[in-house]
């Protein structure tokens, strides 16, 4: 059996825009947590799910396999199991 570690990154956040790629000391905040899972050595996959190919890039340039998700997985209504399940079927 597999370990995955899913990280949802959803470019959509009303509070602080891009608050997953602003720069924290030079690298996007999500970076810390594909470089945490990463080095971890917990998992066999580190997955990062997001709706924007600008997310997904980062993603990729620090290790992270990337799953691009839809309109429906990517409003408000959205909710983190939904995310999780989607990742599982894939």
């Amino acid at each position: 059996m597999k370990k995955i570690a899913i990280i949802p990154a959803r470019s959509g956040s009303k509070g602080l825009k891009d608050k997953n790629i602003i720069k924290v000391c030079g690298k996007p905040l999500m970076s810390y947590s594909i470089e945490a899972a990463i080095n971890s050595k917990c998992f066999d996959k580190v997955i990062v799910t997001t709706d924007s190919e600008k997310y997904a890039e980062i993603a990729k340039k620090y290790g992270a396999e990337v799953i691009l998700r839809g309109e429906r997985l990517s409003n408000d209504n959205a909710t983190s199991y939904m995310v999780i399940e989607d990742v599982i079927h894939k």
